[in-house]
């Protein structure tokens, strides 16, 4: 492979943070993560990776995750563990505990049942 090709292939991540921004009118009767304060989470999870400096995390927004009564969700890859934040201090204990330490966040984690 030249050196050109290799060049043109997507940068791998150790995490993919798939973060839902649904945001539906105010009443819906399904709610949303938008609804429920997801959207200042996220702006302030991409903040907190910015400062960080933590290029091998990719947050990649996304629509309803499919569980819109429990958000703000996101959910993390490899792994496939879901979270649902709600404070800033949530997202930097993800940040710090699971992105850098490498450890998943019992206390913040959820389990969902179909």
């Amino acid at each position: 492979m030249s050196s050109s090709a290799a060049s043109e292939l997507p940068t791998v991540f150790a995490y993919h943070v798939f973060c839902c921004f649904q945001q539906r009118p105010p009443g819906h009767p399904k709610g949303s993560c938008g609804a429920a304060g997801g959207i200042a989470l996220w702006e302030a999870l991409d903040m907190e990776l910015q400062r960080r400096h933590l290029p091998e995390v990719s947050m990649v927004p996304t629509g309803c995750l499919g569980f819109c009564s429990a958000g703000p969700l996101m959910v993390v890859y490899p792994e496939g563990v879901w979270y649902r934040p709600r404070s800033e201090e949530d997202i930097k204990t993800i940040v710090e505990r699971h992105f850098i330490g490498g450890e998943i966040v019992e206390e913040l984690a959820v389990v969902l049942t179909y």
